[in-house]
């Protein structure tokens, strides 16, 4: 026997091994039984929802004990966790933003679990430190989640995040001194921070109950200002509507800060867009008035003013969205002037520099980026380097040049410095990797969905792999909530295409990349596209040789959890592994946990009977079977409190009750971490757990 098939058949004996020793954690079911519009659905894993509990916690610690004792006894999970931390170990800076006679940018010497901010004078200046969130906790779990500067850079608002938690803490530093003052503000979710002279506006929820700060729900959120140096008892209250419990309220200003916008959404009730509202200084005003008065159907997004004129985005009128002027002396739409109309392509995202527009399209999900005068004239398009993904393109009004950066799945993100006048672009910056990216080849393929929609995919391999069906393949997907899936560099992937192993990545329906008639033909009644699309996926690469069902897994998180969730429910044949993570896998009670109703807009809710008939239709926990499942590691963390933990807790236990193959059902849930890995090293030990764990359950 070949060394080769000695160390396979060792793998497989003992995986066998593995199998023969494992039990589940026994899952108590209780009689609970929830009534639908007159249909009859049982919960019996509903005492799991309940995180702080100690038979909850009792649950989790065993099945943790099974999933690492599985996990530990896999040979390659040590391999990989080294190679990725080996080839990961290089130095990552972001594009550097000027506020005065500062540059300010991010910096990871390589395997820092949390990104250093400093500051240089000028671009050729000495580095100094501003703030380095790896000190504030002893395990690195801290992360900056803000930090925005005044208008002349004396202040800056900083946020903090606990062990990955979007609840958010907001301090106030002193830019001169570099301390922190004794403002603390807490209670802090989906909040900009807008500066208006000695002080900002931002959002926050009153105080959740204690002990239930990671699922209550949230309601009432709030808009407040802040004066700096004062208490947060102090700050005034300036817009909530109780009337509305479940809209959000963001404000954001001007960089003048003449006008502060405040937008409206109000998703629980299945509205997609949002309301508009602004306050002018300049006139004195100290109440919020309405350009567009009430959440619908339409986005619209302030981009810039151009003296007393808004410019505004929307898709109104123009799913792929344009630009239009307004002025607000006069808001009625049918004054609005559109000064870039829609394109064929989707309009992805608006910055300004210099009083350019940037304009970012993206062309069969790559970036083309093209620069307008505030009245629409056509300034020239960025040449970038290839079919990738460019992002950046932000300054002040004085600025002559700026900065982006540019990737793809081979093309590290690189760093480029933007002359307006000329129109080029030069290297600014750029990583030094340890492994050649052109080593990797990216190639984009299209294939029929169930009803013929040409849907995209990016696969990434070695140069030279054979197609013989036989190469273990990763098939990624998200699908959802207007989000488009772009070329990403991450040297994570490395390992797994150094196994001969390939990385795809599917461009469902539900996404932005096609615009909003791409993202409408995933969303509620229509999400079993979705689905049709990401299976569809697999069936292109299996048919196309690129691997089969027994070398296949699907991968997903959050709404590609549920993704991954729905598929194998509907096509177990076509996997051997599947990887969901903090996923939502109760879809008739997500609207139900803390900004669980925001997905609405999306999915749908099971409070209405036609919505309820499609959810739970597909449901990835109300449609697990008494059938033969691929392996399947759901993972999630213990501070998720965006998709809370009892989506994957019950999913978990329905799986390892009902699967009838001899095939692990694992749940692997991360502590101190939350609905992102927290840390790089968390993040780093969970792509390791999930490539061993994929590969040895396909025998390699």
């Amino acid at each position: 026997m070949s060394t080769r098939k000695m160390f396979i058949a060792g793998m497989m004996l003992v995986s066998a091994s593995a199998l023969a020793q494992m039990k589940y954690p026994q899952t108590k079911k209780i009689d609970h039984v929830d009534y639908y519009h007159g249909t009859q659905v049982a919960d019996p894993y509903r005492w799991l929802e309940d995180d702080n509990s100690e038979e909850t916690k009792a649950w989790v610690k065993a099945q943790n004990e099974v999933s690492f004792g599985y996990l530990n006894q896999i040979p390659l999970r040590e391999e990989f966790k080294k190679r990725i931390e080996a080839l990961s170990n290089y130095e990552k800076i972001s594009a550097p933003s000027r506020k005065g006679e500062w540059y300010y940018f991010y910096k990871n010497s390589g395997l820092q679990n949390q990104s250093v901010l400093y500051r240089q004078k000028g671009l050729n200046g000495k580095p100094e430190l501003v703030i380095d969130p790896n000190t504030l906790s002893k395990e690195g779990t801290t992360r900056l989640t803000v930090f925005s500067l005044d208008k002349k850079g004396k202040y800056a608002c900083v946020g903090l995040s606990l062990s990955g938690s979007d609840w958010q803490t907001y301090y106030v530093r002193d830019m001169e001194t570099g301390n922190n003052l004794a403002d603390e503000l807490s209670w802090v979710k989906v909040s900009g921070v807008a500066w208006k002279g000695n002080g900002f506006f931002y959002s926050r929820y009153p105080e959740p109950g204690k002990g239930k700060e990671l699922s209550t729900k949230n309601e009432n959120h709030q808009v407040w200002f802040h004066t700096v140096g004062t208490p947060q008892s102090k700050d005034k209250l300036i817009y909530e509507d109780p009337k509305n419990p479940q809209r959000f309220h963001t404000v954001s200003t001007s960089d003048d800060e003449r006008f502060a916008f405040l937008t409206i959404s109000d998703r629980g009730k299945g509205l997609d867009g949002n309301a508009l509202w602004i306050m002018d200084a300049a006139k004195k005003e100290t109440k919020f008035k309405p350009v567009v008065a009430e959440p619908g159907k339409y986005d619209f997004s302030m981009v810039d003013n151009d003296g007393d004129i808004l410019i505004l985005e929307t898709n109104e009128g123009a799913p792929n969205k344009k630009i239009v002027r307004v002025d607000p002396a006069h808001p009625e739409k049918v004054n609005w002037k559109t000064i870039v109309a829609e394109k064929p392509e989707p309009l992805q995202g608006v910055n300004t520099v210099g009083k350019h527009l940037f304009l970012n399209y993206s062309k069969d999900v790559t970036s083309r980026v093209i620069s307008y005068d505030y009245n629409g004239k056509e300034l020239g398009s960025v040449r970038l380097p290839g079919l990738g993904n460019a992002g950046g393109f932000g300054g002040e009004k004085e600025d002559k040049f700026t900065f982006y950066t540019y990737s793809s799945f081979n093309f590290p993100p690189t760093i480029y410095r933007y002359d307006l006048a000329t129109n080029t672009s030069t290297v600014f910056q750029k990583p030094t990797l340890a492994f050649d990216p052109t080593d990797y080849t990216v190639v984009q393929k299209f294939y029929p969905s169930k009803d013929g929609t040409q849907v995209p995919m990016f696969i990434v391999s070695k140069k030279g792999i054979e197609m013989n069906g036989k190469n273990p393949t990763i098939l990624y997907g998200y699908g959802g909530f207007n989000i488009s899936s772009t070329p990403a560099f991450s040297a994570s992937l490395i390992p797994w295409l150094e196994k001969g192993g390939i990385y795809v990545v599917a461009n469902l329906r539900g996404g932005s990349e096609y615009g909003e008639k791409w993202h409408e033909a995933g969303m509620k009644l229509k999400k079993q596209n979705v689905f049709d699309d990401f299976i569809a996926g697999a069936e292109y690469l299996i048919r196309e040789k690129y691997t089969s069902p027994t070398y296949l897994a699907a991968s997903g998180r959050s709404n590609g959890g549920l993704l991954v969730g729905a598929a194998i429910n509907q096509r177990p044949d076509l996997f051997a592994a599947a990887l969901p993570g903090v996923g939502v896998m109760d879809m008739l009670r997500f609207q139900k946990f803390t900004i669980g109703w925001n997905w609405v807009a999306d999915y749908g809710s099971s409070d209405n009977a036609e919505e309820f008939k499609a959810l739970y239709a597909y449901s990835p926990l109300h449609n697990i079977k008494a059938m033969n499942y691929p392996a399947t590691m759901v993972f999630t963390s213990d501070h998720d409190d965006r998709v809370v933990p009892a989506h994957s807790f019950k999913y978990a236990a329905t799986l390892q009750e009902k699967n009838t193959a001899a095939k692990p059902m694992i749940i692997r849930i991360d502590t101190n971490s939350g609905h992102g890995s927290s840390n790089t090293a968390k993040l780093i030990e969970l792509t390791a757990d999930s490539y061993a764990f994929v590969l040895f359950n396909m025998g390699k």
